[in-house]
């Protein structure tokens, strides 16, 4: 398992967002050298967590529990045949591709020793939006990429450090529970009644995502309404 790309991105200006700055950071773009990672400060207030990364909209990206966001090469290279393009590490905005590594199939509170120095903990999965679906100017991009249902993963800084391209990635924690990351989105995006399940994960989930869960468990328990 390993890093084989570490993304930033910079503001833009687009027209196919609804942030109040007018712009956007999705269009990542592989760094060179070395990078910092840092826990960035909490939602509405930091940003990225890696240095020299923009976020044009923290009231739905950034902070803490949202630092920084990893997809797998081996699924952006099924995406490729799919759409029948080329799509470029950082292509879905990632701040990390990797290789080797099972993004979507990781667990909430999963841990992930990259390089000598980084621990990064598993929070959620992506959720798309339409500056997602601009950026790549695919016909009805969110409707598809929740059918397949393999977003990627947030993750927050455990430990800060230095990461590059080439850095080796191990599992150093993997949870006892049965809630991926996949289950999670599917669970907010899809299957609501799945919510319930997804609190076995703990105080490791994303804070909104228990939040929602503890909610539906209140109004209708383990059952589907």
């Amino acid at each position: 398992m390993k890093l084989l790309s570490v993304n930033q991105g910079r503001f833009k200006a687009v027209d196919y967002t609804d942030a109040p700055s007018g712009g956007t950071a999705i269009d990542k773009q592989p760094a060179e050298g070395a990078v910092r990672v840092t826990a960035p400060g909490p939602k509405g207030v930091g940003g990225s967590g890696l240095a020299g990364d923009e976020v044009c909209d923290t009231r739905h990206h950034g902070g803490d529990d949202q630092a920084v966001y990893a997809y797998a090469r081996e699924d952006l290279d099924a995406w490729e045949q799919l759409l029948g393009r080329a799509l470029p590490h950082g292509s879905f905005g990632e701040n990390l591709t990797t290789s080797g590594l099972d993004v979507s199939g990781a667990k909430i509170g999963e841990r992930w020793r990259v390089g000598p120095e980084l621990l990064l903990e598993v929070t959620s999965g992506r959720i798309p939006c339409q500056t997602f679906q601009g950026h790549l100017g695919e016909t009805k991009w969110v409707k598809r990429f929740t059918q397949r249902g393999l977003p990627g993963a947030y993750l927050r800084v455990i430990e800060p450090g230095e990461i590059r391209a080439g850095d080796a990635i191990a599992v150093v924690h993997r949870p006892e529970h049965d809630v991926t990351v996949a289950l999670q989105f599917r669970a907010v995006m899809t299957e609501k009644h799945l919510l319930p399940s997804l609190l076995a994960a703990g105080d490791a989930l994303h804070p909104e995502v228990i939040e929602a869960a503890r909610k539906y468990a209140d109004k209708y328990g383990s059952r589907t309404p």
